[in-house]
């Protein structure tokens, strides 16, 4: 490959065309490809660079506290989720509709591997996704010096096409934190789509935010348009721990076995 070719990809910014162009020139060489056909594998495997960078910018904004995908998570452990139901979130129609989604569950049965999961296919289809966990947007918040602060925080929680609240209901949140999701919820109320999950029923909502009228606020706006899908089942991490424990145990009593005669 001459130096020529290298720096006008250089100079057009084609650094993924660039990557495979020594390969494809072989490619076409060997198999005496058409200089039409050639062009269209460089420029796709350019496309193809570009919209994975893209995703990985888009995974780093949206700060998933895992990659979880669909494709490992154990749907035959608790065939009681409704596998259907969620690979449809996962086409991101839900965001186009600015439709909301609550899963409700006991923890450990999934939820925010199934949150995280659907919340990267969601924005692989060219959404902007965010993920958070209750406390630290309410700590992020609670925070913030000044109101101007706090506005430009805020805009952060209001500009996805979905925000994933992740972790309600694992303990009661701090003062005004009601105040805080009340007004996350009522701007994001039919303009963008919000998903969260909670480990306690919604009925619990006023004890856990300390305050009912601005939890039957939060509800009344939330539900109006939103998907409630319980989770339901066995702790995949009992399940994990008890494996964990059951291994040292296995080993011994294979160490410990007679030799065969």
């Amino acid at each position: 490959m001459n130096n020529t070719l290298k720096q006008h990809a250089h100079t057009l910014h084609l650094s993924g065309l660039l990557e495979t162009l020594e390969l494809r020139l072989h490619e076409a060489e060997a198999n005496r490809l058409p200089y039409a056909q050639l062009l269209e594998l460089l420029f796709q495997d350019e496309i193809n660079i570009r919209h994975q960078r893209f995703i990985n910018r888009r995974q780093k904004l949206a700060n998933f506290r895992e990659l979880r995908s669909l494709e490992n998570f154990d749907f035959q452990f608790n065939p009681a989720i409704n596998r259907a139901q969620i690979y449809e979130l996962a086409t991101g129609r839900f965001v186009t509709e600015r439709r909301d989604v609550l899963l409700v569950g006991p923890p450990g049965v999934g939820k925010s591997h199934l949150v995280q999961a659907i919340g990267r296919e969601v924005l692989k289809a060219g959404f902007l996704v965010l993920y958070r966990s209750i406390f630290d947007l309410v700590r992020e918040l609670l925070s913030q010096d000044t109101q101007a602060a706090e506005s430009r925080l805020l805009s952060k929680y209001l500009k996805p096409d979905l925000l994933i609240i992740d972790d309600m209901g694992l303990k009661v949140l701090p003062q005004k934190s009601s105040e805080i999701l009340l007004e996350i919820i009522m701007r994001r109320y039919e303009n963008r789509s919000t998903m969260m999950t909670s480990n306690r029923p919604i009925e619990e909502w006023g004890k856990l935010l300390n305050d009912v009228p601005a939890a039957s606020a939060i509800l009344d706006r939330l539900l109006h348009r939103a998907e409630i899908i319980p989770i339901n089942g066995r702790s995949y991490r009992l399940q994990s721990k008890a494996k964990r424990a059951a291994a040292p145990e296995r080993s011994a009593s294979s160490n410990s076995s007679p030799n065969p005669a």
